[in-house]
């Protein structure tokens, strides 16, 4: 393997011993997973796969990792978004070589990526948290709480939705994610006033009262944005995740506070609804009051409800282990925050350690679903 290390800088040790199997990924962060036996290799990070170098080096990474483990997968998986060029490699490679393709929910990709590197087999209750992945309702998920079993999964519940004007773009405005906000609470008529810096202001407020182009989200991330752009702290991103990382810089910069009192509802559909924190959010950015404890209070009460949401799932489906996967649990004062308020619970939390939270995990996780499917399929 000495010649090979180069192409793995991890390596996994799985619970099981199982058929190979080739992961591709996701979009953003890319790596490629390879397993063999009861070990998880992966590539270096090859990065977001939207230029034509990345492409190649996946398809070139895939190629020798195959070669200098000397194995040959058995079946190929792959997001289950149809657009992702790790999809478009995964489903050709799989005709080449006559072997089948499995399309792994993001989420769960995510949550199984915890559940390999903690070696834990039983159920678990999964918190993913992040910015963007295709749903199995074939919409924008990204707070989501799930039950997941092995190579299967079940969505027990998410953040309710929030309305993204113009689409793929408000993930790069954080100001159009606030002007949703506004407008779901009744404050449409502020957005025009409130961001008049913006020369698509009057336009998006348009498209939220006649909900046009105004797909839906249930994204922590895009909750993230939308305190940063009530804020008016980050109302454009220069980079992915920018407006959440400043509002833990903020958060840290006042230090620890109480979560806002009824901050937050969890409702009959089992949908944690954050409405009540973002009334009194959109209050602080329009009256100018101390950014920074406001951004704590923010994170502050995200904690609060995310751990009530939680706990209740954990006694009526009785299990006793979370694992926390996404992007967001990059945000040591929301990841903070949950472990304290589970300490001393009967429920166990599983972070990332080994591999970041984010999608260069995807691929792991991916490779773990698909390996308890086939195993599944041998011993029926």
């Amino acid at each position: 393997m000495t010649d090979a290390a180069p192409l793995f800088t991890t390596v996994i040790q799985l619970p099981i011993s199982a058929p190979p199997v080739l992961a591709c990924g996701a979009w953003l962060k890319n790596r490629l997973c390879l397993t063999s036996g009861n070990e998880a290799y992966l590539s270096p990070v090859i990065g977001d796969l939207s230029s034509a170098q990345a492409r190649h080096k996946l398809n070139e990474i895939a190629g020798k990792m195959c070669c200098m483990l000397g194995v040959a997968p058995e079946m190929t998986v792959h997001d289950l978004h149809p657009d992702f060029y790790s999809t478009e490699f995964a489903c050709t490679f799989a005709e080449r070589y006559q072997i089948p393709a499995l399309a792994v929910q993001h989420h769960h990709a995510h949550i199984a990526a915890i559940c390999a590197e903690h070696q834990i087999t039983d159920p678990v209750l999964g918190l993913a948290l992040d910015g963007f992945g295709l749903g199995t309702d074939h919409t924008s998920w990204g707070g989501e709480l799930l039950l997941v079993d092995g190579a299967y999964f079940h969505r027990i519940g998410h953040l309710a939705p929030i309305a993204l004007p113009g689409g793929d773009r408000a993930a790069q405005e954080p100001w159009r994610v606030a002007a949703a906000v506004l407008a779901k609470l009744g404050r449409g008529h502020e957005i025009t006033q409130r961001f008049s810096g913006q020369p698509a202001a009057a336009a998006v407020a348009t498209m939220l009262q006649k909900n046009m182009n105004c797909p839906q989200t249930s994204s922590m991330g895009r909750l993230f944005d939308a305190a940063a752009g009530l804020f008016g702290v980050n109302l454009i991103q220069s980079y992915e995740a920018q407006a959440a990382t400043c509002l833990q810089q903020l958060a840290e910069q006042h230090g620890p506070v109480k979560a806002l009192a009824n901050g937050y509802w969890i409702t009959e559909e089992n949908l944690l609804d954050f409405s009540p924190l973002l009334t009194v959010l959109a209050d602080y950015g329009n009256l100018e009051h101390d950014v920074t404890g406001a951004a704590a209070v923010f994170h502050a009460t995200l904690s609060a409800g995310l751990s009530e949401w939680v706990k209740l799932a954990a006694r009526r489906n009785d299990i006793t282990r979370l694992a926390l996967g996404g992007g967001c649990f990059h945000n040591t004062v929301l990841l903070q925050g949950l472990m304290d308020k589970f300490d001393g619970s009967s429920v166990t939390l599983f972070a990332a350690q080994k591999l970041p939270p984010d999608d260069g995990g995807i691929a792991l996780g991916q490779a773990w679903v698909a390996i308890q499917r086939l195993r599944n399929n041998r011993n029926q």
